[in-house]
């Protein structure tokens, strides 16, 4: 094993253990930093630095849902302009909004974002994106495309 996979394994379960013990409350009020894209939103964690020494932003990926890839992520042409529309959505969303709390559930399975929801004005943006169409329901199986 090399000392770039046992640091990434130390760095994993360390960030787990940190992620699941420190936040144990359900909402918390962060300033949101950037909207990545529709379905992942960086906010400002100063806890990171405190606990952690690293750079007080993280990235939180909406659990639940699945929105279309941007740029060379993207399968074809509709999927790129499927992502910007979903994209600016939640921008518009939370620029609009009085409050934003963020449902920390967990951290993701490549490290560097954790996984939750927002609430936008006391509504979940995964709801949300879904009803607007800018969303389709997901827990892990296999994606549809967004190629039509």
């Amino acid at each position: 094993m090399s000392n770039g996979t046992k640091l990434g394994l130390i760095f994993g379960f360390l960030f787990g253990f940190f992620i699941n013990e420190a936040l144990a409350q359900t909402l918390y009020s962060y300033k949101v930093v950037k909207v990545s894209d529709g379905d992942t939103v960086q906010f400002e964690a100063p806890f990171m630095q405190q606990h952690l020494g690293l750079k007080p932003v993280l990235a939180l990926r909406v659990l639940g849902v699945d929105t279309p890839e941007k740029g060379s992520r993207a399968q074809c042409p509709e999927e790129s302009a499927k992502a910007k529309l979903a994209s600016e959505f939640t921008k518009k969303a939370v620029a609009k909004a009085k409050t934003i709390q963020f449902e920390i559930k967990d951290h993701d399975k490549f490290g560097g974002r954790v996984l939750g929801d927002v609430f936008i004005d006391g509504k979940r943006l995964s709801e949300m994106l879904i009803k607007n169409g800018h969303a389709r329901a997901y827990f892990g199986e296999k994606k549809e495309s967004w190629c039509n």
